[in-house]
């Protein structure tokens, strides 16, 4: 089996575990997944199969999107409600208070990683240096809010929803965290469903319990999407037979026979490279110096 499978990854399951299940629901050994989700995080989950996995590295799209739930009034180690309780406070924000404070989220910002993030220092991961009860120096790291919504706030129980769309390597948790610091009140995240990821939403997924019932009936493999999905945000080409036969032998295309001589591709473009029949065959990358469509990764069965 080839392509992408997305599931809306339960409580209580690490993204490995979630990997473990569909490795055994599908028989498939060449196997992984596009992004980490907490245990206690839900949500779109894309995971990878067969020649899927080599696109690991180069998926083009990391933007990810969050609906979080928080509480203000106290903080934890683990700046979540899974953690333990490091202070409280009596001090309360008012809805426009919050509002307020989130006009410091949005855009580029620096982000302190929390320790207990699966980030290496050293060649340790912050989160088992944070079980033995150690803390480390981290660098602040930028990151890019380009969706910030305050969806509800109950100014009776300080606690709020929030629908956030960001960059690669944002920690929600931290955004939560640095909102409590600048109310004075502390904050902590309750809940986090992750709702779209490298292109997939909701929508597109599936739990593992219904992933469950297709394998026994046969039929999961009609809700696994297609390799060239991963990549749906670059142009495509369809090639000659001849050409396709040499694109897949790894040669490279002369852009003036393709597609390309009119819809003139731009230095370093990456293009979807299909045959005759639509089979994706492989990304290429236009060299406008030699002409050439060269070969950035072939996606062959």
């Amino acid at each position: 089996m080839n392509g992408v499978i997305i599931i809306n990854k339960p409580q209580k399951f690490t993204s490995f575990d979630v990997v473990a299940v569909i490795r055994k629901l599908t028989g498939q050994r060449k196997i992984g997944h596009t992004g980490t989700l907490d245990p206690n995080a839900t949500g779109v989950l894309p995971i990878l199969l067969g020649n899927a996995t080599k696109a690991q590295d180069i998926v083009p799209n990391h933007d990810k999107s969050y609906t979080a739930k928080f509480r203000l009034g106290m903080t934890t180690d683990t700046l979540d409600i899974w953690g333990a309780v490091t202070s409280q406070s009596d001090k309360t924000a008012t809805e426009a208070d919050v509002l307020s404070a989130l006009e410091n989220f949005r855009g580029e910002i620096e982000q302190l990683p929390p320790m207990y993030s699966a980030i290496k220092v050293n060649g340790q991961r912050l989160y088992d240096l944070a079980r033995q009860g150690k803390e480390v120096e981290r660098k602040p790291r930028k990151v890019t809010v380009y969706r910030l919504e305050l969806k509800d706030f109950d100014e009776e129980s300080q606690s709020g929803t929030l629908n956030i769309s960001c960059s690669k390597g944002t920690y929600i948790r931290t955004i939560i965290d640095d909102l409590g610091k600048i109310l004075k009140t502390g904050a902590v995240m309750t809940a986090l469903c992750r709702t779209a990821a490298c292109g997939y939403n909701l929508a597109d997924s599936i739990t593992l319990e219904t992933a469950r019932e297709l394998a026994e009936k046969g039929e999961i493999s009609e809700h696994i999407m297609r390799t060239e999905t991963l990549f749906a945000g670059y142009r495509k080409i369809y090639v000659s037979d001849a050409q396709a036969k040499r694109f897949s032998n790894g040669g490279e295309l002369d852009m003036l026979r393709t597609a390309l001589a009119k819809a003139k591709a731009q230095d370093k473009e990456i293009i979807r490279v299909s045959d005759r029949q639509g089979k994706f065959l492989g990304l290429g990358i236009a060299d406008n110096e030699s002409g050439q469509l060269k070969i950035l990764k072939l996606f062959l069965n």
